[in-house]
């Protein structure tokens, strides 16, 4: 992954309509996150789709809080949250070839967060390109 694509998602929407796009990008100003700090202190791996992460060990109950309001004001625009438990993590790999992550841990790291970004993903040769739409005040 490139640097300035590092991020943690707390919620992941997936294809949205323009319409709704739009409104979520008006309201998310709006929205707040109370800062706080995560430890990153573990590699995982997604085996279906073939990602490598970095995250804490264990989800900060701020952060699982977080989480939830969110997907409880989403539900609000007829979104639903994912059945999987939320698992905070930065994707730091694609496309990997093993389904293992890396035996040592990585040297305990605090990741800061005090806002909401709303990202939009868009294909591009070689890869995706993020862009910004819109984001909380922090």
């Amino acid at each position: 992954m490139r640097t300035e694509t590092l991020h943690l998602t707390l919620a992941f929407l997936g294809p949205v309509d323009a319409a709704l796009a739009d409104e979520l990008a008006a309201a998310t100003p709006e929205r707040r996150l109370a800062p706080d700090d995560m430890t990153v202190d573990r590699y995982g791996v997604f085996g279906r789709q073939r990602i490598l992460w970095a995250g804490p060990g264990d989800t900060p109950p701020g952060l699982q809080a977080a989480h939830d309001e969110l997907w409880s004001w989403l539900s609000g625009y007829g979104l639903a949250a994912p059945p999987q438990p939320f698992r905070p993590h930065v994707t730091l790999l694609r496309n990997i070839e093993h389904a293992t992550p890396p035996a040592d841990a990585p040297a305990p790291l605090a990741w800061r967060y005090d806002r909401m970004v709303l990202v939009a993903s868009e294909s591009q040769s070689g890869g995706s390109r993020y862009r910004i739409v819109a984001q909380s005040r922090p």
